[in-house]
């Protein structure tokens, strides 16, 4: 289970340690708990998302869906409206990316406003064109407008795998570090910005964001 602790203004949601962080229903349940939580307190607030191990999120639990192939648009569906909700979030929110993050799990890394990713091992993947999967509209839309266009088309359409510093010179991490420093260095930046969580800095993002909250907040028919 998903584990919340408070350093001062900054909450840091340890995920599984050693797992997958794949999207469960349970999963889901949880993260939109902490999100509840923290967008309940007052005053500065920052959130950081950190795993451990060899994965931060590979995304979607393809193996539940193919369990429950009657509820996959409702389960996408979640799965969107948390994309959605942390792309929207007053809260800054900073992906610690431990480890690979694949698929829906990339995508989750991309809803969050800065990411810093383990130099030297792990993965930013979007493997779906090497699935036979296509990108739902909602997802779609998050990636167009959280990546530079060349970077999407390249990602989106090739699949190919950015360690670390790959990652960052294509601007889909903010700040590299190494494994024993992804977590503090995410919380010195997300510490002082904990100030801006603010109804305003949600109504700016949903501005901003028109088009790709409308689309992960839309009924899925996939």
């Amino acid at each position: 289970m998903p584990k919340l602790e408070r350093d001062g203004e900054v909450f840091i949601l340890h995920l599984e340690p050693d797992d997958e962080n794949r999207f469960h229903p349970d999963f889901l349940d949880e993260v939109t708990a902490v999100y509840d939580e923290i967008e309940a307190e007052s005053g500065p607030r920052a959130l950081v998302t950190v795993g451990s191990g060899k994965f931060w999120s590979n995304g979607l639990d393809l193996e539940w869906v193919g369990a429950h192939g009657d509820q996959t648009n409702a389960y996408l569906e979640r799965v969107q409206a948390m994309l959605a909700r942390t792309l929207a979030s007053p809260v800054v929110t900073v992906a610690a990316v431990n480890g690979h993050a694949f698929a829906a799990g990339a995508m989750w890394s991309l809803a969050h406003d800065f990411r810093v990713m383990r130099a030297d091992r792990g993965y930013f993947c979007l493997p779906e064109v090497d699935m036979g999967l296509a990108f739902i509209p909602g997802m779609n839309d998050l990636l167009l407008a959280r990546l530079a266009p060349h970077i999407a088309h390249e990602a989106m359409t090739t699949g190919r795998r950015y360690g670390g510093e790959q990652a960052l010179a294509a601007h889909i991490v903010d700040a590299v570090a190494a494994e024993d420093e992804v977590l503090a260095k995410a919380v010195e930046l997300a510490r002082p910005l904990a100030v801006k969580a603010t109804d305003t800095r949600a109504r700016i993002k949903e501005t901003m964001y028109t088009t790709a909250l409308a689309s992960l907040r839309a009924t899925v028919q996939y």
